[in-house]
């Protein structure tokens, strides 16, 4: 099984969908915002007020790829919400495994976060309110996620139901893979007969090269 990335913007639900559908994979589930807490002791808040949002970006695509070396044998990863903004982290992603967009409406991620009393220690984007600011924050990136991911799918929708179709996604691109590795051997064996079939010589004569017409 290969990696499995979730993207989208904060609140779309990628921790609660990933270790949902890790668990249901049997895969190990990972998430570079903790492994960055893990990993340096620092919150994302911590991390930005010494080194800024560069540094922040910085550490987050060392833990992306530090994640995807640790897990050969396949892993869900939750990614941060501006893990998309490198061009280089969007191409790691899609060469590695597949991409996942958990999309929902402004107002449903306003809602969530509006909710959660963790949302004051993340420091802001825009310097905003938090409506402003996700409407303006998934202005930018939402082409980003759409370059990004393989697949799109309903964040408003409940982890269960995201969790079968992400599921039903895989085993399409299973099937799709094992009907191209049929075709492909099928296709090899006709050139294996085509190549040992007898090469019968031309029944006409070869035109004497100093004949008439050469002249």
């Amino acid at each position: 099984m290969p990696l499995i990335f979730l993207v989208g913007p904060r609140a779309c639900g990628k921790t609660t969908v990933g270790r949902a559908l890790a668990q249901r994979l049997a895969l190990p589930f990972a998430d570079t915002d903790l492994y960055l807490l893990e990993s340096t002791g620092l919150t994302v808040a911590q991390i930005v007020a010494l080194e800024g949002w560069p540094g922040f970006r910085l550490r987050e695509s060392d833990a992306l790829r530090a994640i995807a070396a640790s897990h050969p044998q396949g892993a869900i990863v939750a990614t941060g919400g501006g893990m998309v903004l490198d061009e280089q982290n969007r191409a790691f992603m899609r060469s590695q495994g597949h991409v996942f967009y958990l999309s929902a409406p402004v107002e449903t991620l306003v809602a969530r976060l509006s909710n959660n009393p963790l949302t004051a220690q993340r420091p802001s984007l825009t310097g905003g309110g938090i409506a402003d600011e996700i409407r303006q924050v998934l202005e930018e990136r939402l082409p980003l996620y759409q370059q990004t991911a393989h697949h799109h799918l309903d964040a408003s929708l409940h982890p269960r139901r995201i969790c079968t179709l992400a599921m039903e996604a895989l085993r399409a691109l299973a099937t799709d893979a094992a009907n191209a590795s049929q075709q492909g051997m099928a296709e090899f064996e006709d050139e294996k007969e085509e190549a040992k079939a007898p090469v019968f010589a031309d029944p006409q004569e070869p035109r004497d090269a100093h004949g008439p017409d050469s002249e």
